[in-house]
């Protein structure tokens, strides 16, 4: 019964906004659904999953993927009820039931073998109706009634144009062709009415109604029993709405309202008092016209099945929406009701509609152009244009200023004949004369933008410049002129100044800002953390809706106002989810405008017409998340489902998994958020987002736990998802593995072990092999160096013979040269020659003594003993005085030098060099010194 209190106070308050202010309706194609065109029944389960009757398909949907299943004959399926866990169907010559496996995809079983006898040659079967332990299969011939309890079959013959069960309090309902209507009691079909007004027609709908019965009928009509068991037809205002209407279906909702589906005008809502409440066509936002089916589901949306395609519409929403389907109207800046009549100031002017009439809006003649203010004061509606002011009166409006640009009008305190004017060039006052408002001068002293201002005491105020900053203004008391007092720097972009609890309030995209006893704008955490104040958030205005102390600003996924506290001195928050759809659409940004239009009903400007938010029905549903499906697949291999209800052993190769998850929300401007961990690997909650899907790839071994929850504005989910699964070791990890490794490990050790001792023994044997080497090397080289020493010493000892033979040699040359001059001075010197004889005979003598010869052979064998065997083996030929004067030779003496050793002249030792040179058979070009010193 949610519904009727609201509906009244659209029939009767703003009628003319029903004909087409609508709910929100969301639309669902073929291809959205990756079905056919012919949705022919729709129901849900207890989990909340949608399940329609697609042609040829068994569609269902969880609130975020699509999955269909063919028909097990491949025949058209024409209805689906879910009972409990089963979700029975109905198609050609074909009807059971189908249940979830335990990767949750559906498995279907026949009934059609339970049957005693046999179907009907082409039997259909179009409808499904569940009545306490019993489920009804009607096709246009039978009614099928299937025992829970024994699981048997009895049939009614119920031939029919259309296949219609009404299941009521008072009873089960139908129809027989060209017979009436009928109630079955004990099994057993029982006439309740053959009235000639409907036995005849096809019956759409059967509804109790102050405890009698309605029929609906495919020609749109009524009717309701009268007196004599005869029926008569039921005249509701809503008749002459639904005149020459072909009604192809009907549902009664669950406050009592009565929808009805048409072939070609789209839907109609009807009170249960017969008031055309709503009517929705293509032309409106349905995908299709022919309503086909129609269900209502647990959050009373109301689905629609086309002939092409689906229909969402959330009667339950708290948002409704007026599309401009013609761009007339434009983006909406500002809205007031007034004087019975809905005003909207837009880009393009300032637009009217009755509140209760049925008219649509129409412009304004002369305020073409952009609005930016409508305000009401002392009764009067001024609109705040790019033209100036206009003072607004039914249907028209006066400029009563044309001081370009006014973004505001506001009262000046203790002077109800003045009113401040904010424009694009500063300040103006408007003045009463005699009753009537007119434009009285421009304030001097001031020449900035004055978009927001507030006054914060007698004759001063502030005023806000995006960019320059904020402006502390005194106005002289005959209104001319302003001084400015001070001056604040700007604290961010998106800055709004607005009046809330008697405070003035300065806000930014940087936080929001209070105006302190001292003059000076100081940061309110409180408001700021209130109202969601972050980085990337939407560059929204602070906006005050004074008569419900509400103060509203738009973030980037949600409208949230703040209001004082009943108990204390805080505030209270209030959060209207948004998607990010929806909230592009609101206006323009920094432009946002949201107005009261009655009660707890907000008009919020958008693009392309307006929304509507009612606080009243703002109650977020309880939601609970499903774990939907949990595929592995392994790089090359196609992806297999897993088992939902049971921990699941994965090989490691499958180490790759994606898991959807959901929550069935139907509501076009519900915003679901999903959050998702992983214990065992990311053990922190992920950040909120729209996807309702993940996946892990290339997961390590080990043990993990899935976890996935959800959020609608800031209310959770009353659950968590949770998936546990475990990823086995790789094989190079398994126990067998760890087992071969460890013996592998002591083999291994064991061998190396051994490698080591020998390679260590050889190491040592050869090391002491080096040693050896080095020892023996080293004796070699001592005993070298003892030769060398030896060679020395012998070079040495050659060296001081050498020296012993020169010494020798020129000894007895100087003594063979003395003894000659001895020997001449006697023979020249001395007269008597016989006296001297015997003393030149001892000299010669000693000069041909041979004993000198000896000794220095002696010493030149020791000195060179190898020269003169060798002279001897090359020149066996020579006489001894050859070999002597040889070794003359090798000392390198000269002739002069020899012949005292021969005691010869130096011309005789030339001759004799002569003569050796030819024993030695030595060419002319030969010096026999030469080759003497190179033997």
């Amino acid at each position: 019964m949610r519904f009727f209190p609201f509906f009244v106070i659209l029939v009767f308050l703003i009628a003319p906004i029903c004909s087409q202010e609508l709910p929100p309706i969301q639309n669902y194609t073929p291809a959205d659904y990756y079905g056919e065109n012919q949705n022919w029944a729709i129901s849900q389960s207890s989990d909340g999953f949608i399940y329609i009757a697609n042609n040829h398909s068994l569609l269902e949907s969880d609130g975020i993927q699509w999955n269909k299943y063919p028909t097990p004959n491949g025949s058209v399926i024409r209805n689906v009820t879910v009972v409990n866990d089963k979700i029975y169907t109905g198609c050609y010559m074909e009807f059971g039931f189908w249940t979830k496996n335990s990767k949750g995809k559906l498995v279907y079983t026949s009934l059609k073998d339970k049957l005693t006898e046999p179907l009907i040659e082409d039997e259909e079967f179009w409808n499904i109706v569940p009545v306490e332990d019993w489920i009804l299969f009607q096709s246009l011939n039978r009614i099928y009634i299937y025992s829970l309890t024994n699981e048997n079959f009895r049939v009614i013959e119920a031939e029919t144009d259309k296949a219609q069960i009404f299941n009521l309090t008072s009873g089960v309902y139908f129809q027989r062709k060209n017979q009436g209507v009928f109630k079955i009691t004990e099994g057993a079909p029982s006439l309740v009415t053959q009235d000639v007004q409907i036995r005849n027609k096809t019956l759409i709908g059967l509804f109790e109604y102050q405890s009698g019965l309605v029929y609906v009928t495919a020609d749109s009509k009524l009717y309701r029993a009268g007196g004599d068991d005869q029926l008569v037809e039921w005249n509701i205002p809503a008749q002459s709405d639904l005149q020459s209407l072909n009604i192809y279906s009907s549902l009664r909702l669950k406050d009592g309202n009565i929808v009805l589906g048409t072939i070609s005008n789209g839907v109609y809502l009807i009170s249960k008092e017969g008031r055309l409440i709503l009517r929705i066509d293509q032309q409106q936002g349905l995908n299709n016209n022919t309503i086909l089916s129609i269900y209502e589901d647990q959050d009373s949306n109301l689905w629609l099945g086309h002939d092409n395609g689906l229909s969402v519409v959330n009667l339950d929403s708290y948002f409704n929406e007026y599309v401009d389907n013609e761009g007339k109207l434009g983006v909406v800046y500002a809205a007031r009701v007034y004087n019975g009549k809905l005003y909207l100031g837009t880009n393009q002017g300032l637009f009217w509609t009755e509140l209760n009439g049925i008219s649509n809006f129409k412009l304004i003649k002369g305020t073409e152009g952009q609005v930016w203010c409508l305000t009401e004061i002392q009764g009067n509606l001024f609109c705040g244009h790019h033209n100036g002011t206009y003072l607004v009166k039914d249907d028209g409006a006066e400029l009563i200023s044309n001081f370009p640009g006014t973004w505001d009008v506001k009262v000046i305190e203790g002077e109800p004949n003045y009113l401040l004017q904010g424009n694009y060039g500063g300040l103006s006052i408007l003045e009463n004369t005699n009753g009537k408002w007119k434009y009285r001068n421009t304030l001097e002293g001031f020449s900035n933008s004055s978009r927001f201002f507030e006054f914060s005491a007698q004759n001063e105020l502030y005023i806000n410049h995006e960019y320059k900053g904020v402006f502390r203004l005194k106005l002289e008391e005959d209104f001319r002129k302003v001084r400015i007092l001070s001056k604040e720097e700007s604290k961010g972009i998106a800055s709004s100044l607005v009046k809330f609890k008697d405070e003035t309030i300065y806000a930014t995209t940087n936080g929001v800002f209070k105006l302190e006893p001292q003059g000076q704008f100081i940061a309110d955490s409180t408001l700021t953390q209130l109202f969601h104040y972050k980085e990337q958030d939407a560059l929204s205005i602070l906006m005050n809706d004074v008569p419900n102390q509400r103060l509203w600003r738009f973030g980037q996924q949600e409208i949230m106002f703040v209001s004082p506290s009943k108990f204390d001195s805080g505030y209270n928050r209030t959060v209207v989810p948004l998607p990010t759809g929806l909230r592009n659409n609101l206006g323009v940004a920094g432009f946002e405008n949201i107005t009261n239009i009655g009660s707890d009903k907000y008009l919020i400007g958008s693009s392309n017409g307006y929304v509507t938010l009612n606080l009243e029905k703002l109650k977020l549903k309880e939601q609970v998340i499903h774990l939907n499906k949990v595929n592995k697949y392994s790089y090359g291999q196609p992806v297999q489902s897993m088992a939902l209800d049971s921990v699941a052993l994965l090989e490691n190769k499958e180490n790759n998994l994606h898991f959807s998850y959901s929550v069935p929300a139907f509501d076009k401007y519900t915003a679901v958020e999903y959050q998702y961990k992983l214990e065992g690997l990311y053990d922190n909650w992920s950040d909120w987002s729209t996807a309702a899907s993940v996946t892990f790839e290339n997961l390590p071994y080990g043990d993990f736990t899935f976890y996935a929850r959800s959020r609608i504005g800031s209310k959770m989910s009353n659950n968590t998802a949770t998936y546990s699964f475990s990823i086995a070791r790789p094989w190079y990890l398994t126990n067998l593995m760890l087992t071969i490794y460890l013996l592998s490990t002591i083999l291994g050790g064991f061998m190396i072990h051994n490698f080591y001792r020998r390679y260590y023994r050889k190491r040592q044997e050869k090391l002491i092999q080096r040693s050896q080497r080095e020892m023996a090397l080293a004796k070699a080289q001592n005993e070298k160096e003892i030769i060398k020493l030896k060679n020395e010493r012998l070079k040495e000892d050659f060296k001081n013979k050498s020296n012993e033979l020169a010494a020798s040699t020129m000894s007895i040359i100087k003594k063979n040269e003395l003894l000659s001059k001895v020997k001449e001075q006697l023979v020249e010197s001395v007269d008597d020659k016989d006296s001297v004889r015997p003393i030149i005979h001892i000299i010669d003598k000693n000069l041909n003594q041979n004993d000198d010869w000896e000794l220095f052979k002696e010493a030149f064998n020791n000195a060179d003993r190898k020269f003169l065997k060798k002279l001897k083996k090359e020149h066996p030929n020579l006489s001894p005085n050859d070999i002597r004067l040889c070794a003359y030779l090798r000392l390198n003496l000269s002739s002069k030098e020899i012949a005292p050793m021969f005691n010869i002249s130096p011309r005789s030792v030339e001759i004799k060099r002569y003569r050796l040179r030819k024993k030695m058979n030595l060419s002319q070009d030969d010096n026999l010194t030469n080759y003497i010193l190179g033997l």
